[in-house]
């Protein structure tokens, strides 16, 4: 099975690098399954609803969120109706949606929420979700994707190791930068600490420089300007075997040049 990650969306230009992008990643690739970050597609923070249901027509067959997956009203008040938008698994009970799906038989998708760094929304341990989630899934897929969305690289590579041999893949997220660590522990788990971010490149995590910059100097967060230069698509390319082990793990950047209307 071939597999697309697509690194986390960031605001507006995030989606349209997703949708501008996409022709260049099919002349480099052929997928069975496509995956899709949108934690930060809906204004830098969170995922609208109206967003989801547009990334999911593009063709994402599963969306992942991380600690803003109820950031956004209208998105918390749909997400059981939307079951290929994935918030994390290891939250408490009664909360709305679901966070690890088997699709088509096929192939499941996990979303994971780090403990460390979070102030907004506290997760469970990963480290005691993970073990008796794979235990069910594997019942019906061996191929099993992990998005962990964590802060400390201590923490993710820790999950790595832990997972190794569990499951096809265990990819890391929430940092928008990617890395270069991508690899395939002995077990056969593929694995990389960051897939990186979808939007600008020439940004601060695909915000606008100077608002970051505003922030840190009177500590008001704003998020009201989007970041448009040097777009780019990232993420990672998974190629997995009959038994469920990674064959394979790619980084790629695809460059998006965007239109003069754009920013608009």
């Amino acid at each position: 099975m071939k597999v697309i990650y697509i690194a986390e969306l960031v605001g507006k230009a995030g989606i349209y690098a997703l949708k501008k992008g996409l022709n260049d990643l099919k002349n480099r690739y052929t997928w069975d399954f496509l995956i899709v970050c949108a934690d930060g597609a809906t204004g830098g923070n969170g995922l609208g609803r109206s967003h989801a249901a547009y990334i999911n027509k593009l063709g994402a067959n599963a969306i992942t969120l991380g600690e803003c997956c109820f950031y956004k009203k209208d998105l918390t008040e749909s997400i059981d109706k939307m079951p290929y938008v994935l918030r994390p698994e290891n939250l408490n009970p009664g909360v709305p949606g679901i966070g690890a799906r088997v699709f088509n038989g096929k192939i499941a998708v996990v979303v994971l929420l780090g403990q460390n760094g979070f102030t907004r929304l506290h997760a469970n341990s990963p480290f005691t979700t993970l073990p008796v989630l794979l235990e069910r899934l594997k019942k019906q897929t061996l191929n099993i994707i992990v998005d962990f969305h964590a802060q400390a690289s201590a923490e993710k590579k820790t999950l790595f190791y832990a997972a190794d041999g569990q499951c096809s893949a265990v990819i890391g997220s929430h940092i928008r930068v990617q890395t270069g660590d991508e690899e395939i522990l002995k077990g056969g788990t593929a694995v990389i600490s960051d897939a990186g971010r979808t939007g600008s490149f020439q940004s601060v995590g695909g915000c606008e420089i100077n608002s970051r910059i505003k922030e840190y100097l009177t500590g008001i967060p704003d998020w009201t300007k989007d970041a448009w230069d040097e777009l780019e698509l990232q993420g990672v390319y998974l190629e997995l075997g009959k038994n469920g082990k990674a064959l394979s793990i790619e980084r790629f950047r695809i460059p998006v040049k965007a239109d003069n209307t754009s920013n608009l």
